[in-house]
């Protein structure tokens, strides 16, 4: 036995159970006074901040909500999102961010499948969540938030959020999870074909996670953050922890309004905002006066497909410092990121971007990071150009698939969490996404990535947005159908002019066989929804 280990224990003194609800214990007991939220006209600061979360969690309890209990909510970015954050854990129950785009079968089954108990829920949703209710057999107790910075929608319930806060206490002694692997919040995915599967948070990985974040972007102190990303999307990416953690000050904004950010971040002088490419892509494609509203440093945290480099050129010239990051619901948003060297700063602005579009390296958080073999799981050469699947391993990996042994068996087979993303390594350890194991293109027994496509088609000067999938072709197998929405004044813009434009900066295969103008399908955290676009391109 080493010496080291007799009589050094485990113990209270020592020991204590990870969990980011102690963030907002010490910001409001050392930053009480400093604002904690903007909303419209609402401003509190961190001690009321604190104090409404524990009145929330007091009047659950009184209610006979806790531990292991699910509370849902179906919540914009609004103020009681960030207390939900907080006050739901607090007596040990688990918090169920509900897509706010999903239709009432969705919500309805989601409901019975986590069993909530509770529902708080805005009036603008009061269609849908009437709708999903009725088709329940035991609907749980719902709670009616009215929004004074919306005012209108309906009321589903007679129980007042703001009087279901008074309820409760606001010096209400809530509970520190004896366990960090104890479940903190129950996400669920998209869901493309079939149920969607829910994925179960712990308190250590959102506390690890959440600290990941600051180490990543080096925030300091006090930022404030803008929401343009959707707090119910991985719990908000866990930034309504992190930000409490560093006593900063978040800006809510109920839906992503280019105009609305740039207002916001003049005003507030917001220096962090997180969100997927087509919010970089609807700030640069705003008119040059209300793009000069940006006078001050401003940070952009982006994920989902990589940004095309066009992109993040374009954004960089506004003045917005561009961090690229990678991550899924099952390892609490991003995990990776696109680390700069500054070395790099001296390169042409097109060169930064095409470094700057790359997945990159592991958060320090996060313990394993490969692109490997997907059945042998044998790491691929540093090349940049041997596809392998991303696998990941580490504290911020998901507990597991909520009722669905075997979906979580088969995610971490081999000891790694499969993410069903293709990429490369390049010799710097920098991870690269080529496609989605389900999205690449098979064309003539020849792999096309479709994102090297729509990275080609976003430098047309007529191109919007363009999505890449594969279209059914009795000679080749498949072959590329590019989907366009193009920019307001290029409406002539022809079929054979993007396919001439591709065949300037693409091998022969690569090209698209058919272009097709419309507007794209997306999901509420603005990704664009392939399935359906393969769905219309078998149609065609």
């Amino acid at each position: 036995m080493s010496i080291f280990s007799q009589g050094l224990q485990p113990a209270a003194v020592n020991h204590v159970a990870l969990t980011p609800l102690s963030f907002i214990e010490r910001t409001a007991a050392v930053y009480g006074d400093y604002p904690a939220v903007i909303h419209g006209s609402i401003r509190r600061n961190w001690r009321e901040t604190y104090q409404r979360s524990r009145r929330l969690a007091s009047a659950l309890a009184g209610r006979g909500i806790g531990q292991g209990d699910t509370v849902a909510v179906m919540l914009p970015n609004i103020p009681a999102m960030l207390e939900a954050h907080f006050g739901v854990p607090m007596i040990g129950a688990v918090l169920n961010a509900l897509n706010v785009r999903l239709d009432a079968e969705a919500i309805a089954f989601m409901l019975e499948h986590g069993e909530a108990k509770v529902l708080i829920t805005d009036r603008e949703f009061h269609k849908v969540i009437a709708a999903a209710l009725k088709l329940m057999a035991h609907p749980p107790l719902v709670v009616d938030v009215d929004d004074p910075e919306y005012g209108e929608g309906c009321a589903v319930s007679e129980l007042d959020y703001e009087a279901f806060l008074a309820e409760g206490d606001p010096e209400f002694a809530w509970q520190w999870p004896e366990d960090e692997w104890q479940a903190i919040s129950l996400n669920y995915t998209s869901g493309t074909t079939g149920n969607p599967k829910g994925v179960v948070y712990h308190h250590r990985g959102a506390y690890l996670n959440s600290l990941g974040n600051q180490m990543t972007w080096a925030m300091g102190n006090h930022p404030v953050y803008l929401w343009t990303l959707p707090m119910f999307h991985c719990n908000g990416w866990c930034y309504p922890w992190t930000v409490t953690a560093l006593a900063g000050t978040h800006v809510f904004l109920r839906r992503v309004d280019p105009q609305k950010i740039l207002t916001l971040i003049r005003e507030h002088q917001v220096s962090h905002l997180c969100g997927a490419p087509i919010v970089l892509n609807a700030l640069i494609n705003m008119p040059d006066s209300a793009k000069a509203a940006i006078d001050h440093p401003v940070n952009a945290m982006v994920a989902g497909a990589a940004p095309p480099a066009k992109v993040i050129g374009a954004v960089e010239e506004m003045g917005i410092k561009v961090t690229h990051v990678y991550g899924l619901t099952e390892v609490y948003g991003p995990v990776t990121v696109c680390a700069w060297h500054a070395e790099w700063d001296e390169k042409p602005l097109q060169e930064r971007a095409r470094i700057k579009s790359r997945q990159g390296v592991r958060y320090a958080t996060l313990e394993g990071l490969m692109v490997a073999d997907p059945q042998t799981l044998e790491p691929v050469a540093r090349d940049g150009n041997t596809l392998g699947e991303i696998f990941m391993r580490g504290n911020t990996v998901m507990k597991g698939y909520l009722k669905n042994p075997e979906a979580t068996a088969e995610a971490f087979r081999g000891g790694w969490f499969h993410t069903g993303d293709l990429a490369v390594c390049h010799p710097d350890g920098y991870v690269e996404i080529k496609d989605r194991l389900k999205d690449i293109i098979i064309s003539g027994g020849e792999n096309i990535s479709t994102i090297e496509v729509e990275d080609t088609l976003y430098r047309h000067p007529a191109v919007l947005e363009a999505a890449v999938v594969a279209r059914p072709d009795e000679k080749w197998g498949e072959t590329p159908c590019a989907w366009i929405t193009l920019k307001p004044g290029f409406e002539d813009t022809r079929e054979a002019e993007i396919i001439a434009f591709c065949r300037e900066h693409l091998a022969g295969f690569k090209l698209p066989k058919t272009v097709v103008f419309r507007e794209l399908p997306k999901t509420s955290t603005g990704k664009i929804q392939k399935y359906l676009l393969r769905d219309w391109a078998k149609a065609l």
